[in-house]
């Protein structure tokens, strides 16, 4: 699958779900990605698959299509999978690296042991999370609000 990287924390601050992380937890975090490289017209993930982790592009671009339309396209610091991080649910589109593409990953397992071994972490995500739910019922929703600092130190 590919050699630990360790992702660049700054990288990391940049997912929404991830932004009220320490910067120990991030950079503890970012040990546990490894790279991956896919070649152009290479699958990335597919419609229906399992969750299989969470992806942050270093370089390349990929094409995100539903029903075989293209709806959208990732590039350099563009991420997905962050949802399947915490359910590992099926995927929803087709990603595939329109060029040659790097990016790092983190697979559900690791994440899940992450996640034991820094349960404050935990925190941080169900407050996303919860405004994420809260912005998509809200009715005139855009975007979720951006994940702040935790409103709460720990003792």
């Amino acid at each position: 699958m590919g050699a630990p990287m360790g992702v660049p924390p700054e990288l990391l601050r940049r997912v929404p779900l991830l932004a009220g992380l320490e910067e120990d937890e991030l950079t503890a975090l970012a040990g546990r990605f490894t790279e991956r490289v896919y070649d152009q017209g290479a699958p990335v993930v597919s419609r229906g698959s399992s969750g299989s982790g969470f992806f942050i592009l270093a370089e390349g671009e990929a094409v995100v299509r539903k029903g075989g339309r293209a709806v959208g396209r990732l590039r350099k610091h563009d991420f997905f999978g962050e949802v399947a991080l915490i359910d590992g649910g099926r995927r929803t589109a087709d990603i595939t690296a329109e060029t040659n593409m790097r990016c790092w990953g983190i697979s559900q397992r690791e994440f899940r042991a992450f996640v034991k071994r820094h349960p404050e972490v935990a925190w941080s995500l169900l407050e996303v999370l919860a405004a994420r739910l809260r912005a998509a019922e809200a009715p005139d929703s855009g975007r979720a609000p951006a994940a702040g600092r935790r409103p709460w130190r720990r003792g």
